[in-house]
Parts: C-alpha cells; structure tokens; sequence
C-alpha cells in the first residue's frame, strides 16, 4: 500500500465514519473517532457484504457504502453493549 491508497482509505474511513454516526445518532467524537469507526466498518463490512454475496461497485462509491453500513453495524453493537 502507498501513501495515495493509505490516503484514499483513510478518507474514505473518515467520510463512512462520519455519516454512520450521523445516521445512528451517536455522540461526536471527532475526526480520528470518524476515520477508527470507518476503518473498522470496512473491513467489518467487506466481510458482512462478502458473506451475503452483496457486491456494490463503484470507484468511490462501493467502499464508501460497504464502510458505512460495517461502521453503523459497528456503532450499533457499541450501543448495545454500552446500555448494558
């Protein structure tokens, strides 16, 4: 991996992890939290998409939702665990 691609994934971790905590609701914690949770949901949600045969395409697009949907199946296991 270079420095573009290391760039690239970790904006796109950003962006997921930024809308993923707007679409749970959850507290705000700040970029680095955004681009955590984004990374996280990538890989949690390349292995999700990957078991359900799910494949979305796209340059941009395919990893910014695959990233979001694993960051908001992330945030939402937090708050499962956190209520308890």
């Amino acid at each position: 991996m270079n420095i573009e691609q290391l760039v690239v994934f970790l904006l796109i971790g950003g962006v997921a992890g930024w809308l993923a905590g707007l679409i749970i609701k959850s507290r705000r914690f700040g970029i680095i939290w955004n681009i955590v949770v984004g990374v996280i949901g990538s890989v949690l949600g390349g292995w999700i998409f990957g078991e359900l045969g799910i494949s979305v395409g796209g340059k941009w697009m395919g990893p910014l939702v695959t990233a979001t949907a694993g960051a908001i199946v992330l945030l939402f296991a937090i708050s499962l665990v956190q209520k308890k």
